[in-house]
């Protein structure tokens, strides 16, 4: 659903983060004719100090692109919501030997759930955000649906992110940057002299920012050291301070890598990566070798469904899906759905699945949905 094809003068909310792709997005929208207001969401508190977050920053550059663009900004905090209906689920995952995708979550619940029903108790018609993803209104077998489309952008595209949206969510959001590239948005924010137009693009936990991620964890979960053993035999390799700083597939940061064990074609000894983890034992296994079998699945269950139709698709249809965010789409079938979980076979076997992660599912660039990984 363009923008474009909307009434002018319709009352449009932009969620602004300070980046150069929401300040783009309401700088967009203004010049087709909404009547814009930019709002800027504080969602984290506990330690705010400039080091990690850069919330402070972010305001100022906010408020300088509202100012050069000529529209009006509004602050709001929802460092509770976000506490109780991302972060606190975030820790749950984390303490339970899953890795989870904050970034999902807190896109249902804190940027189309919160910051849309403080949009409408402001009068607008719309929100905006500058997500790389595009919404249509689709005549289909069923009526008329609102349709999650990846982005122009494949490189950008975030609907992986999206995938939890509802009918009642997209009839309300704009995504201004979903026909684009990201080039040329720098370059629009270039010639508006916008000075966001090089930021760099945000990182690290949603709306938490990029910081050391161990120690940031171990402040709110506390270290439980376990062993760590080769799941080919049993033997102990060494200890891990955590099992929640570990994922599937994970190389790096297990300090085990002098012990000795499968040798590549080159003589080299083979690299060890996680493969499961024992949470009532409090066990970290791991394995030799990037294409070890016990990190290869050619089918996943997943959970906590969501469809953006609000109807379960076809089983054993070819579908495709990214497992993870940055994985290519393959092709894949929905064999079961039922009892809240979906099976999903893939047609060739994929790499570190990884519980608590999402897989989300598409049919020719449509966005179904998907569920998260169990």
């Amino acid at each position: 659903m363009s923008s474009k094809c909307e009434e002018a003068g319709m009352k449009v909310v932009v969620g602004m983060s300070g980046g150069v792709d929401s300040s783009v997005a309401a700088m967009l929208l203004k010049e087709q004719g909404f009547e814009v207001t930019g709002l800027f969401m504080k969602n984290w508190e506990d330690d705010d100090d400039g080091e990690y977050c850069s919330t402070r920053q972010d305001l100022v550059d906010v408020a300088s692109v509202c100012d050069v663009i000529g529209i009006d900004l509004q602050v709001v905090n929802f460092s509770a919501e976000y506490k109780e209906r991302v972060f606190a689920d975030f820790l749950r995952e984390y303490e339970a030997g899953r890795t989870p995708n904050p970034d999902v979550l807190c896109n249902s619940e804190i940027k189309f759930r919160c910051f849309l029903d403080h949009a409408m108790q402001l009068g607008a018609d719309r929100i905006a955000t500058g997500h790389y993803a595009r919404v249509r209104l689709w005549q289909g077998d069923f009526g008329s649906e609102y349709q999650l489309l990846k982005a122009e952008d494949g490189t950008k595209d975030q609907s992986y992110f999206l995938y939890r949206l509802n009918q009642q969510q997209l009839a309300r959001t704009l995504f201004p940057l979903g026909d684009l590239y990201k080039r040329d948005v720098r370059r629009m924010a270039t010639d508006a002299g916008l000075h966001v137009a090089d930021k760099k693009d945000s990182t690290g936990i949603c709306f938490i920012g990029e910081r050391p991620f161990r120690s940031f964890l171990m402040r709110y979960l506390p270290a439980r050291p376990g062993e760590i053993r080769s799941l080919d035999d049993n033997r102990l390799l060494g200890e891990h301070q955590g099992l929640m700083v570990h994922t599937i597939g994970q190389r790096k940061g297990l300090a085990i890598g002098g012990i000795k064990g499968n040798q590549d074609e080159a003589g080299e000894h083979e690299a060890w990566y996680v493969a499961a983890k024992d949470v009532s034992a409090n066990v970290l296994y791991v394995v030799q070798g990037h294409d070890h079998p016990a990190l290869l699945k050619d089918r996943l269950t997943a959970h906590d469904l969501s469809w953006v139709s609000g109807r379960d698709p076809h089983t054993h249809w070819v579908y495709t899906a990214k497992p993870r965010y940055r994985s290519p789409d393959v092709p894949c079938e929905i064999d079961a759905i039922g009892h809240g979980s979906a099976e999903i076979v893939f047609g060739q076997p994929q790499w570190a699945l990884t519980p608590g992660q999402s897989v989300v599912v598409y049919e020719s660039g449509v966005c179904l949905g998907g569920g998260v990984i169990a």
